[in-house]
């Protein structure tokens, strides 16, 4: 692969996220490609801030390079997170990986800050505790659905965003939709779902399809995200996500499927909450499914052989 296109990988990555983490992100040299990322869970105040840069081979031949700014880190911590890092790396060679690095920092913190709170449990701190249940249960059971009425169901996605592609008046039918095996982790079950589209209007047809089944219809969340290209504009994408109630599934999704590009796909990820708080992992589980699928289904290229990142160890 050429050196622009390359360059043309970076700079569509820099541009997703830039808009994924907004202020969060900061230009620190354009021309150098040096860039930093504030990482932080919303229930800590310490957070990481990640110095990224660029090589000119990123992301065909080298992985990116690195420093991770946490004084308040363990040493031990600190490397088994950059052992996960250099992991992520060696699982996805040739694919663009800053926002799988920045979300299994979060989600280090996060788990961190589940360590503290069982801590503070121990020592008597219990109104911590019971603020950080409250959370939880905020996030992950405010969108429980038990004895639902279908015919409400039916309704769930007119509230989806779509991007109409050019006010077309075509006529289009819904694709042939394909099923994921089904996963359970703490009695929480995950279903993905793909299907082939050429045509946002196909987004409602494959979502309608969907819900024709009672289950799915009654499932907690049913997250989603689509990527067309345009046949008449070069490099134009149309795109979009839907959350469904698990704040931010939809836009990692979204991601996942541009970092690999995936082109006119739908994936959809079923969730039925079991009562037992996953934490992190419910996203982990969410975004498998959808690679999984998008892997099974030919919109991911096959890797090269694989090989670890040379981070920079520099400590700060």
């Amino acid at each position: 692969m050429s050196a622009d296109e390359n360059q043309t990988l970076q700079d569509e990555e820099i541009e997703a996220l830039a808009a994924i983490y907004g202020d969060d992100w900061e230009v620190v040299d354009s021309e150098s490609r040096k860039y930093h990322i504030r990482i932080s869970d919303e229930k800590l105040k310490n957070a990481i801030l990640t110095e990224v840069s660029f090589p000119p081979d990123y992301p065909k031949t080298a992985p990116p390079q690195y420093i991770l700014s946490a004084p308040w880190l363990l040493r031990d911590e600190k490397t088994n997170l950059e052992g996960s890092l250099a992991d992520i790396y060696c699982e996805n060679i040739g694919e663009s990986i800053i926002y799988l690095w920045v979300e299994k920092i979060r989600e280090f913190l996060q788990e961190r800050n589940e360590l503290h709170v069982k801590a503070d449990t121990t020592a008597g701190n219990s109104e911590a505790v019971i603020q950080e249940h409250m959370l939880d249960r905020k996030t992950e059971e405010e969108d429980e659905i038990l004895d639902i009425d279908f015919l409400n169901v039916q309704e769930k996605p007119d509230k989806c965003h779509f991007e109409e592609q050019e006010n077309s008046s075509d006529d289009v039918n819904c694709p042939e939709i394909h099923h994921g095996k089904s996963f359970v982790d703490r009695k929480s079950v995950f279903q993905g779902h793909i299907a082939s589209i050429s045509h946002t209007k196909q987004v409602k047809l494959v979502l309608d399809s969907l819900c024709q089944s009672k289950k799915i219809a009654a499932a907690t969340h049913n997250i989603y995200a689509y990527r067309i290209s345009s046949k008449d504009k070069q490099d134009v994408f149309y795109q979009g996500c839907e959350d469904d109630g698990e704040t931010q599934a939809g836009s990692r999704m979204l991601h996942l499927m541009q970092i690999v590009d995936a082109c006119n796909v739908i994936v959809v990820v079923t969730r039925w909450y079991g009562g037992v708080h996953l934490g992190p992992d419910r996203f982990k589980h969410i975004n498998n499914c959808a690679r999984q699928l998008l892997d099974e289904h030919g919109y991911i290229q096959s890797k090269n052989e694989k090989k670890g990142p040379k981070s920079n160890k520099r400590r700060s």
